[in-house]
Formats: C-alpha cells, sequence, structure tokens
C-alpha cells in the first residue's frame, strides 16, 4: 500500500513539474520567434495551468473510468471556488475589476448551466450521456471564450512586463520533451494508483476524483492564488480561478467526451447545486461591504464551506 501511495505522490510531482518544463520550453521558443507575451500568456500559460486536468481526464476518458471523468472536473472546480478563493481571500481582501462582477463570473455560471444541461440531456432523446457532439459543442463554446479574452485584451491598455530568458534550441527542445513526457506518465500514475486507492479503502471513484485527484491537480491553481494574494495582485488572484472553472468545462470536459461519450451519474447533481451556490455567493458579495471586494469573512465562508463538504464526503 505504501508503494501505492508513492506511486501517487510520483505521479503529482510529475504532472506538475511536466507543466512547469512544458511552459519553461514553449514560452522560450515562442519569444525565439518573437511571439508576443499576450500570445504565450493566453495559449502556452493558460494550458500549462489547466494541463494536470486535461492529462488525468483524457487517460481517464480514453480507459473508460468515466467516474473520475467527471469528479476530477466537479472537484477541481469546488476546491477552486472554496478552497483556493477562500484561502487567497484570507491573506488579503481580494478587490476585483467590473468586468470580473458583470463578464467572468456571469459566464462561469454560463458555463455551469450548459455543464449541467449537457449532463442531464434535457436536450437529448437518450438520458444521462455526453455525446461526442455534446463534446465539440463545449469546445465551440471554449473557443468562443478564447475570443472573448482576446477582444478583453485588445482593449485593455495596461502593460504587462515579463522576464525574458533566453534557451538554446536543444535546451528548449529538452524542456518540452521532458514536460510531455512528466504529464504523460504522471497522469497515467495517478489514474492507476487512485483506482488501486479506491480499492484498498473500498471508496467510490467518485469520492477519489472529488477529494485526492481533484485537489492534487489543482496545485497550480492553488499556488498561482496564493502568490498573487501575497503580491497583492487580486485580478490574478480571482481571474486565475474564474478561468480554470470555465476551462475545465469546455475544453477539459470537451475533449474528455470527444474522445469516449460519458454516461452521466445523476448523484453529481449535487455537486452542482454546490457550485452554484458559491458561484452565486462569490456574485452577491461583491455587492456587501465594500462594492466589488471579496472580504475575509466571505472567503472564510468558501474555506469552511469546502472543509465541511470533504468532511461529509469522507464520512457518508
Amino acid at each position: 500500500m505504501l508503494i501505492t501511495f508513492l506511486l501517487l505522490l510520483a505521479g503529482f510531482v510529475l504532472l506538475i513539474k511536466g507543466a512547469d518544463w512544458l511552459v519553461a520550453g514553449a514560452s522560450a521558443f515562442a519569444r525565439k520567434y518573437s511571439v508576443s507575451d499576450l500570445a504565450i500568456g493566453l495559449t502556452i500559460v493558460a494550458f500549462g495551468t489547466s494541463a494536470p486536468e486535461l492529462v488525468v481526464n483524457i487517460v481517464a476518458a480514453y480507459q473508460n473510468h468515466q467516474e473520475i471523468v467527471f469528479s476530477n472536473i466537479m472537484g477541481s472546480n469546488i476546491f477552486n471556488l472554496f478552497a483556493i478563493l477562500g484561502i487567497a481571500g484570507i491573506i488579503t481582501p481580494l478587490t476585483v475589476q467590473s468586468s470580473t462582477v458583470w463578464k467572468e463570473i456571469p459566464i462561469s455560471f454560463f458555463a455551469l448551466l450548459i455543464f449541467y444541461l449537457v449532463s442531464n440531456d434535457l436536450f437529448a432523446s437518450h438520458p444521462q450521456i455526453i455525446s461526442r457532439l455534446d463534446g465539440i459543442f463545449l469546445l465551440l463554446l471554449f473557443f468562443l471564450f478564447l475570443y472573448y479574452v482576446f477582444t478583453q485584451l485588445k482593449s485593455d491598455t495596461q502593460k504587462v512586463v515579463t522576464e525574458q530568458q533566453t534557451y538554446t534550441g536543444l535546451k528548449i527542445g529538452i524542456f518540452i520533451l521532458l514536460g510531455l513526457g512528466g504529464l504523460i506518465i504522471g497522469g497515467r500514475l495517478i489514474v492507476s494508483n487512485s483506482l488501486k486507492i479506491a480499492a484498498i479503502f473500498n471508496v467510490s471513484e467518485k469520492i477519489i476524483g472529488l477529494t485526492i485527484i481533484s485537489i492534487g491537480t489543482s496545485l497550480p491553481e492553488l499556488a498561482t492564488s496564493i502568490v498573487a494574494a501575497l503580491k497583492r495582485n487580486n485580478d490574478i488572484a480571482v481571474g486565475n480561478i474564474i478561468g480554470s472553472n470555465i476551462f475545465n468545462i469546455f475544453l477539459i470536459l470537451g475533449l474528455s467526451s470527444t474522445i469516449r461519450p460519458i454516461v452521466y451519474n445523476v448523484s453529481y447533481n449535487a455537486e452542482f447545486y454546490i457550485l452554484a451556490a458559491g458561484t452565486i455567493f462569490l456574485f452577491v458579495a461583491m455587492f456587501t461591504g465594500i462594492k466589488k471586494k471579496l472580504d475575509r469573512w466571505e472567503a472564510g465562508l468558501l474555506l469552511i464551506s469546502y472543509i465541511v463538504y470533504v468532511t461529509y464526503l469522507t464520512i457518508t
């Protein structure tokens, strides 16, 4: 059993480091050929923070572990919204821009609503199946969201200064290969050893996905938001979470269901309601106390809610 836990831990390490190496190598490659920082941030870096969830879900979908596909997305989004935003908001009250309040938060709620509709198959004759057509539809929405992000950044007059780091062609290639290898091997280790742990403790794949896997694959978002909060960069701390939740639904679920149609377990509707309640709470929090700010007490409520949720999962 100890070996299984160590292999799971090794999988997470490889997954996170693989994402870091891939971002480093691809960013250096892009700069070598004079690709803008804006394009790098919207493509390579955004992919890097979502890569752990993406790889785990692709492996799970390919191996037909459908509970993990759903639970990883739902668990990651719940962890992002309640735990990470709660921790970041306790570190420093989070003031956000008007566009976050009136656009990004509503878009994340819209993504959740679409997720609910395609999962419960309210538009199809075969109940509770996310088909390949649904997956293509979600990917289309993902590209529309990317278009929205591009248009937003074009209207943003603020300039972001990033560190420039030059690598040789050989070093760039090594970083990219190591990154891809780490992601692939790490993803396989996580899925296989999580299933072994579920069997050892006689718990469902759903519980493992909602807790261990989702928390592990959300570590990049956790690190990013904590660092941003410590540096008082509130937009990144909040935008990282909202953007990640939208990516998880549109991109990751879209790709997973395109690889293999997914049968939906209606027991996940409870997680939908929890996410909906958390998103509405976040929106309302922007108008209580100081406007457009998540106060510490509100962040504390989010974190306490997550602790209660995980406790309930583990004791039932």
